[in-house]
């Protein structure tokens, strides 16, 4: 399928914008590409651009985007969600871009707030500082144009990152950091998950349903794009250095995506570590009573009471996996083996009886050793490994009877809330424009 599209409308009517960058004027035919709000015509591409006082790079950014629409020959429309205290929105209202002024801070929020007002068949996402280069678009575009993906996004990693425009830090450690995370607990095979060079159909946002406010925003489309089996492809691209002064806090915005990522996957956080800390524990208890030697050294007491210490932790970490799967609400249900179960095959009396089983054997053994403690004189006796065992399972089973009853609890909860849930109307076009002091 061919992205360029032949167009109507007004004759072409030339603007005069001041570059910030070079110090000059120069004169744009913007009129044939980009359709005003207030034209009956729908645009064929909306390239959305979130600013936080990007006045040294707007101007040259959205030139760029207006050269590759004429190159296209596409109509389009820009809009600036804009945070600025600088000229920013001043500048990009001047160039023919629709300036919308979101009502909450956060680049996520800045996203959300402008995809109400596009009306393109695709959205562009980029940011206005000129790291990336729009003239490298239509690559991107092409492969949702012609059905090959449902979003496409530029690959830095794969591409030409520039001298200068991005961090070491950035470059070895946390880019590829976070989408080793993201491709493990959501499985979505992209080589660098964080760009923020995106190309989509408008219609894959009712899918997404995207919900963050923060930098974790970008995760969030990744992972939803996983979730529902959306296809992602990647095209190579150059990363620039920016121009003006950089807006990202590594640390705290890099801690929000993990944060972000680990708890929106319960299964694998919580049942991984559960069954291999259970399955170590196990093997610990069970060699000590062997006794199987390593070298010089035998498995003995001090390894027996470390394996129910891991066991004990690795039930009580499936039991968060347990809770979990009732009261998060992640990107994509979990679908762990501990969650798994507990959904599909979890009742109280069974859990109840269990509970009560592992306590009964556990304090039978216990009141024997006491009575043979008692008869014996009270004097000091050598731990040996069923003493373990028993206190084990009394223990493994007072979490199973308790947290068996916090889950019926929850589930309860969940399922009996009272109320009514009420929609918001969406709004319409006119309640779009309304307040809104910058339009093209």
């Amino acid at each position: 399928m061919d992205i360029r599209k032949q167009i109507g409308g007004d004759e072409a009517a030339s603007i005069q914008v001041k570059n910030t960058n070079e110090g000059h004027l120069r004169s744009l035919s913007t009129s044939a590409v980009l359709v005003p709000r207030t034209a009956e015509q729908e645009p064929v591409v909306s390239v959305i651009l979130p600013t936080l006082n990007e006045e040294e790079g707007i101007g040259e950014c959205i030139q760029r985007i207006i050269a590759t629409l004429n190159e296209l020959d596409i109509t389009g429309e820009i809009i600036v969600s804009d945070s600025s205290t600088d000229q920013t929105p001043v500048v990009a209202a001047e160039m023919g871009a629709f300036v919308v002024t979101p009502d909450q801070v956060g680049y996520g929020y800045a996203y959300r707030y402008a995809f109400e007002y596009a009306r393109g068949e695709y959205v562009v996402m980029g940011d206005a500082d000129m790291t990336y280069d729009f003239e490298e678009l239509p690559k991107l575009l092409e492969l949702v144009t012609r059905g090959e993906a449902d979003m496409v996004m530029g690959s830095r990693l794969q591409g030409t990152i520039l001298p200068g425009s991005m961090p070491a830090l950035h470059r070895y450690i946390g880019n590829p950091l976070l989408t080793m995370l993201l491709n493990l607990f959501y499985g979505v095979g992209v080589n660098d998950a964080h760009s923020g060079f995106r190309v989509f159909r408008r219609e894959v946002l009712d899918t997404l349903s995207l919900k963050t406010d923060g930098m974790e925003f970008a995760s969030e489309m990744v992972m939803a794009a996983g979730a529902n089996d959306l296809r992602i492809a990647e095209v190579p691209i150059t990363y620039h250095k920016r121009l003006g002064e950089a807006t990202l806090s590594s640390f705290p915005d890099g801690w929000r995506h993990v944060k972000f990522i680990m708890t929106n996957a319960p299964g694998k956080l919580f049942s991984v570590p559960a069954f291999g800390l259970m399955l170590a524990g196990i093997f610990a208890m069970v060699a000590s009573v062997l006794g199987p030697v390593v070298g010089v050294s035998r498995f003995g007491t001090a390894t027996l009471l470390v394996g129910s210490l891991l066991t004990i932790a690795g039930f009580q970490i499936g039991s968060l996996a347990a809770f979990s799967s009732i009261v998060s609400q992640p990107v994509r249900p979990s679908k762990g083996l501990v969650t798994s179960w507990i959904k599909r095959d979890f009742h109280l009396e069974s859990a109840l009886a269990t509970g009560g089983l592992l306590i009964a054997m556990g304090g039978m053994y216990v009141a024997y050793a006491v009575t043979e403690w008692v008869v014996n004189g009270a004097v000091q006796r050598q731990l040996i490994a069923f003493d373990v065992f028993a206190v084990t399972a009394i223990v493994i089973g007072l979490f199973t009877v308790f947290n068996s009853l916090f889950i019926e609890l929850s589930n309860q909860s969940r399922t009996s809330g009272s109320g009514s849930i009420v929609q918001k109307e969406p709004r319409t076009e006119d309640e779009l424009l309304e307040n809104e002091g910058y339009v093209a």
